[in-house]
């Protein structure tokens, strides 16, 4: 098998720990001997142990002299574990083939450094690019600051999530709704306005027995803190985390009935939506999160483009027409020329039942 084989086995390893490693990245790494895969892991749930430590685990005396596939360059500092590089030497690995490089400042070509000064051959670069969209949200938080985010939206033709009376339920068939659990399960945390969770009073969970170990965590952009104490994402706060995102000046005993039952505030700066989006972004790159999934409503899919804080769209489209007088997808944001609007680039297009998954990437 070719280096690109190998590479392509790791990153379904790191694919399957996507929305569980935060705030470390989902890594996959397989051990080659002689044409014989005899060691595989990925970064496990919590993000340790890494990738490169589970996979020797397994291989154990079988990785000298191997050749070890690593989706991400390995760390080469002490955190809360020891560096991988040294754990790849003293097993006496020959040769390192890495798909993407570490931009961690105490990384960013260390790791690499290190290997080849311990006589170990290393070789960059192979299916790079798909390496790094596994890492994406990793990335964005040590380059801006930030979680990368995704807005899903589920509409009709015409871009209406709602009747004019706010009937909903179900735009999109049943196979729809199972892909949209399990992009739920692929993120660190699901999104919402606290005008979705008046209106539908959801739970926000990954409901795919088996799909993934780590509790979801549930964020609400709640400037006044109206989310009922009796909503079902209150009540299951002690097993699912949930977070609300309030501004400053909030009522405290409003906070405090909510703290008490298990829910975490944090409190932003105010503006005049509600509160600052790009500040509440920084807050839950620092809270630890790297890949957030927005699930509107409309309002906070505009506040967001408005921000420029969109970095991944998923919009599934249901074969049906509402008209004018819905709700659209996203509420104006003050948009005035076509220059400024928000655009994106067509990645994918996938039919689940009868309904239509269009995805997309940020325009440079």
């Amino acid at each position: 098998m070719s280096d690109e084989a190998y590479m392509r086995a790791a990153l379904a390893l790191a694919r399957r720990g996507l929305g569980e490693t935060a705030p470390n990245p989902s890594v996959g790494c397989v051990i080659v001997q002689q044409g014989r895969v005899v060691g595989r892991g990925r970064t496990a749930t919590g993000g340790r142990p890494h990738a490169e430590v589970a996979a020797l685990a397994m291989a154990r005396g079988q990785a000298r002299g191997a050749t070890a596939y690593v989706t991400l360059e390995p760390c080469n500092f002490t955190g809360k574990t020891g560096p991988c590089t040294e754990a790849l030497i003293e097993a006496g690995v020959a040769r390192v083939v890495v798909g993407a490089t570490d931009p961690h400042p105490k990384v960013n070509g260390a790791g690499i450094l290190r290997l080849r000064a311990a006589g170990v051959s290393v070789t960059m670069g192979v299916l790079e690019q798909e390496c790094r969209a596994v890492i994406s949200g990793f990335v964005m938080t040590v380059t801006q600051g930030r979680p990368l985010v995704r807005l899903k939206l589920a509409s009709t033709l015409d871009g209406r999530i709602a009747t004019s009376t706010r009937e909903s339920q179900w735009l999109t068939g049943e196979s729809a709704r199972r892909a949209a659990h399990a992009m739920r399960g692929r993120h660190d945390a699901v999104l919402v306005g606290v005008g979705t969770v008046l209106a539908d009073d959801p739970e926000l969970t990954c409901r795919i027995d088996g799909f993934r170990k780590a509790p979801l965590v549930r964020i609400v952009i709640d400037s006044h803190l109206r989310t009922p104490l009796m909503s079902k994402l209150v009540r299951g706060a002690a097993e699912h985390p949930l977070w609300l995102l309030h501004r400053d000046g909030a009522d405290p005993a409003r906070r405090k009935a909510l703290q008490g039952a298990g829910v975490k505030t944090m409190e932003l700066p105010s503006s005049a939506a509600g509160v600052d989006l790009a500040a509440g972004a920084k807050m839950l790159a620092q809270a630890g999160l790297t890949r957030i999934l927005c699930e509107g409503g409309g309002a906070l899919a505009a506040g967001l483009l408005r921000a420029n804080l969109v970095d991944r769209l998923a919009w599934f489209h249901a074969p049906g027409i509402i008209g004018g007088d819905g709700w659209p997808a996203a509420q104006g944001f003050g948009l005035t020329k076509l220059a400024a609007m928000p655009r994106f680039i067509p990645v994918s297009c996938e039919r689940w039942g009868d309904d239509w998954l269009t995805t997309y990437r940020k325009a440079a």
